[in-house]
């Protein structure tokens, strides 16, 4: 894994950043935890690449809050031109 931060999806609508924040943890420090209100995806990003890895080997497909979290390797965010060219009219 090159990068620290991981998306996490499927998550609750109930899930809150201090809960992704401690279920993190637990594979080493988290900088950040964020969920994206209303999405039922968020944000964690870890101190180094090998925490983010052993976080997403453990966590991927792991039952929390009764759902099977999604835990992959967080892509950087696209370009507004990059988005609006994606657009279908």
């Amino acid at each position: 894994m090159q990068g620290s931060r991981l998306f996490v999806g499927n998550l609750n609508y109930t899930v809150t950043a201090g809960e992704l924040t401690d279920l993190f943890s637990e594979y080493g420090e988290v900088v950040e935890a964020k969920v994206i209100e209303g999405k039922g995806f968020g944000f964690v990003e870890m101190s180094s690449p090998s925490e983010a890895e052993e976080a997403k080997e453990a966590l991927n497909d792991k039952d929390f809050s009764g759902r099977s979290l999604n835990v992959d390797e967080a892509k950087p965010p696209r370009s507004r031109e990059q988005r609006d060219n994606n657009r279908r009219y």
